[in-house]
């Protein structure tokens, strides 16, 4: 009901399952409030704020910014390295803990202009850099990562944030460049512009220099740095680690701290939250078990992979990815796993795989953003079309692509 509601009236899902929560487990549950309240995901919110709280820090200080704005140059007046150029930089920005909706938003904007001064197809570019943005989303370190973490964890799949990375990765980067040398890529490899800092200007940015970083950016880096070693080699807990470096970058003066709380996604931190909570009565009532049973029935051991791929995509073309569809179907994975001998992780990786690749999808925020930072010489009309089209299709070529990296191989 939260989920419908929430698709057809535009409403934050998260505080629709809140409200339904209460409604459901004290109303009609007679439930105690703290029965339901144990629901909420503490540590989740804890981790949520303090990566995102750390990395609109390093946005509004313009340190993001500028690693894109320097990064691009490496392609050197190649045309058909530009998207791929774009492609590692998302892949690098929301591994390093912006995440995809975080990594879309810085690089949408510079992407889709040199895309437009470049004669670089706005399609391709978005194609690139969003699938991008979601080959990198599952980091440790980064929202969607952190989120699909906990709920793995509590479905018996803890320590394995590193597979679960590697197998979207490997998925989405597989999907990206199909789509890149199907739609033109090679022919723009081909296509080298030797003109002297073409990419650079494509970027908006001067030809001849780089602006160098602030002292502020390269604290900001360095303890961005800090806190991917300490979260990696040293296995410190992600929470304490973001708000150190938080503190030190508040201390320092290093960014607004009121603008950097003004730039975190509250909206998606309370959607998140509010679904975990709602689904976690749901597991007390039985309900996991209804949907695990409807999955089971379309399913078999070799299948099953393709077909939650297929379901969460389609769900996912409709809602959020992170907030909606993680919450709602990764706590079925053990009992599906249970009831068709099925491989757990590679129906826990389908799942991740089939709810991100649709979200190349206008109707999501990835998608929507790309198309709205389209230069003036495009066609946005067909730009949203291609892009919707191509969006809504990989529900099914998500299954397919499941079924077989994570069914039969």
């Amino acid at each position: 009901m939260a989920i419908v509601a929430g698709i057809l009236w535009r409403l934050n899902v998260g505080l629709l399952s809140l409200a339904l929560a209460f409604a459901v487990g004290v109303g009609l549950g007679g439930m105690k409030v703290a029965a339901v309240t144990a629901g909420f995901p503490v540590q989740l919110f804890l981790v949520l704020v303090a990566v995102t709280l750390l990395f609109a820090q390093a946005q509004v200080n313009g340190t993001l910014d500028k690693v894109a704005r320097q990064a691009i140059r490496l392609a050197r007046g190649n045309p058909g390295l530009v998207p791929i150029l774009f492609f590692g930089l998302a892949v690098g920005i929301a591994t390093l803990g912006a995440g995809n909706i975080g990594a879309i938003a810085l690089l949408a904007p510079v992407a889709m202009a040199a895309a437009g001064r470049m004669g670089i197809s706005a399609f391709l570019m978005t194609l690139m850099v969003a699938n991008g943005c979601n080959a990198g989303a599952f980091s440790p370190v980064a929202p969607t990562g952190i989120v699909a973490s906990e709920l793995m964890s509590r479905a018996g799949l803890g320590g394995m944030e590193w597979r679960t990375y590697w197998n979207t990765f490997a998925v989405q980067s597989f999907v990206g460049f199909a789509g890149y040398f199907l739609f033109g890529g090679l022919t723009l490899l081909l296509r080298h512009d030797r003109r002297r800092g073409a990419v650079a200007v494509a970027a908006g940015l001067p030809a001849e220099r780089t602006e160098p970083f602030t002292g502020k950016q390269w604290l900001t880096l360095v303890v961005i740095a800090g806190l991917l070693a300490a979260v990696i080699l040293f296995k410190v807990d992600v929470v304490v680690g973001a708000f150190i470096g938080v503190a030190i970058l508040m201390l320092s003066r290093a960014a607004d701290e009121e603008a950097a709380v003004r730039a975190m996604p509250w909206n998606t931190v309370l959607m998140i939250c509010g679904v975990v909570m709602l689904v976690a009565l749901l597991e007390k009532t039985g309900g996991i078990q209804v949907i695990v049973g409807l999955l089971v029935r379309f399913s078999t051991r070799t299948t099953v992979t393709g077909v939650v791929a297929f379901v969460t995509g389609v769900v996912s073309a409709y809602s959020s990815s992170m907030g909606v569809v993680l919450p709602t179907f990764l706590p079925t994975v053990p009992g599906l796993a249970e009831r068709l001998g099925a491989d757990p992780l590679a129906i826990a990786s389908s799942i991740n795989v089939g709810a991100h690749l649709v979200d190349v999808s206008p109707l999501s925020t990835i998608g929507a953003l790309c198309v709205a930072a389209a230069p003036n010489t495009e066609d946005r009309h067909a730009l949203f079309n291609k892009v919707l089209a191509w969006g809504l299709s990989m529900s099914v070529v998500g299954g397919l692509v499941c079924f077989v990296f994570f069914g039969l191989l």
